[in-house]
């Protein structure tokens, strides 16, 4: 990992390098596909290393679930050829043994991988030993302990470079997303565990090319450490995850579209005038703070009078009041119905608790 991270910001935030750059096709399903693919992503100069899928996991059987390992030893030819270093996902100890036989220098583990600890625990036990790279995805489900608990699992086998794939949730509906980015939970995460390089995954994200390098873009805003796109020679005949495959022509504009930032600058200027604006929010951050505590007692006394008069916590057309206020109030400030919606949500659950706390404290005791 330190060889392949000294290409990248993540070893030095102030210089001009650029994330890491992962790419190849979603499958490996042929020879002549997956070398053609290497060597024309070798040809744009802009990837570090080649991944491709070899065991694909399904939601249904009868999918192509990939080309197993078959598909290992072309691989390691375009390896040869392009001088760039190999990246596949593991799900199982055969398949870690099989991936190292072969000589691949960074191993995944996948999102419905990482969601089963069992799972994790068997890769973890196939890698005791070994000195090798291990980058972890997310889980499907948006569960960060989950997320944690695998990179420990791993960590507690002895590996020490250990990065983090974020390729998006599953959730319920339709949205604008394959999988929602939910972008909270990777930032939570590079929060409690910032030695660890982040990579966001846009294929996966977006589901579909149109929005790439919207998704993209937003993760290097976000000070991400590098990102993972999926390319195809040939990518409408695609065997699997077609529609979010680019060719590595297209691959190479999307990168070039790209406004790489710095984490920070020695520019005084700047740095005088961010830290009065952060001086600002502090102030108005530390005045919200006083002014819920405040709604919360407002919201205890109201709990009070409910149990005098036994009348039920939930009031919903109270709570229908409070939202529509809040949705016309907040377009007024230029604030989202989204954000209004999730903060209601938030106070109002707290509320409910701080009530409920009231109304049955004396069965409680």
């Amino acid at each position: 990992m330190e060889q392949i991270l000294a290409k990248t910001k993540f070893a030095d935030p102030s210089s001009d390098k650029k994330p890491l750059i992962i790419s190849g096709p979603c499958s490996a399903e042929t020879e002549e596909q997956t070398l053609a693919t290497a060597l024309a992503l070798a040809k744009t100069g802009k990837v570090d290393v080649l991944r491709a899928g070899i065991w694909k996991p399904r939601t249904r059987p009868g999918s192509f679930e990939g080309i197993g390992t078959k598909g290992l030893p072309w691989l390691q030819k375009a390896k040869e050829l392009t001088g760039m270093p190999v990246a596949i996902e593991v799900a199982t100890a055969k398949q870690v043994e099989d991936a190292l036989h072969f000589g691949v220098d960074i191993l995944w583990v996948g999102a419905r991988t990482t969601v089963n600890p069992f799972s994790v625990q068997e890769v973890a036990d196939a890698l005791r030993g070994v000195d090798t790279t291990v980058l972890i995805k997310n889980p499907i489900n948006p569960d960060l302990e989950l997320w944690i608990g695998a990179v420990e699992r791993i960590q507690k086998a002895g590996i020490t470079k250990v990065g983090l794939i974020h390729r998006g949730f599953s959730s319920y509906g339709n949205t604008d997303y394959r999988n929602a980015p939910m972008w909270h939970l990777p930032i939570e995460l590079k929060r409690r565990m910032p030695g660890l390089p982040m990579i966001c995954d846009p294929s996966h994200i977006g589901g579909r090319r149109d929005i790439l390098q919207e998704i993209a873009q937003e993760a290097v805003d976000l000070d991400y450490d590098g990102l993972m796109l999926e390319t195809h020679v040939d990518p409408d005949n695609a065997w699997s995850d077609a529609k979010q495959q680019v060719t590595p022509e297209r691959l190479a504009e999307i990168l070039d579209g790209i406004v790489w930032r710095h984490e920070r600058t020695d520019r005084k200027d700047f740095n005088t005038a961010l830290e009065k604006l952060r001086a600002q929010i502090n102030q108005i951050d530390d005045e919200i703070l006083q002014l819920l505590g405040n709604r919360m007692k407002v919201a205890e006394k109201i709990g009070m009078y409910k149990k005098e008069n036994n009348i039920t916590i939930l009031q919903t057309n109270r709570w229908n009041e409070i939202l529509d206020r809040g949705i016309k109030k907040g377009e007024k400030l230029g604030l989202t119905k989204d954000f209004v919606l999730k903060y209601f949500d938030a106070v109002h659950l707290e509320s409910i608790n701080r009530q409920n706390h009231v109304m049955n404290d004396d069965q409680k005791a």
